[in-house]
């Protein structure tokens, strides 16, 4: 396995758990907030293969508020 393949799998593994745990009663929001924003930001480049070579992040419906 690729270097980034097995960071990118243990970092969408761990987003995936803590999503588990914010749906939990008694879950401590704000550091499902500090976490998540921390992991989100410390994904690498997707292995190859995950999207489509045709994939364009950029094509896709406006967002609400977008121009």
């Amino acid at each position: 396995m690729c270097p980034d393949c097995e960071d990118f799998a243990r970092t969408v593994l761990l987003l995936g758990q803590l999503a588990l745990y914010a749906d939990m009663v008694g879950a401590d929001l704000d550091f499902v907030d500090a976490v998540s924003l921390s992991l989100a930001i410390s994904l690498p480049e997707p292995p190859p293969g995950v999207f489509s070579d045709d994939y364009d992040p950029d094509d896709g419906p406006a967002y609400p508020g977008d121009v």
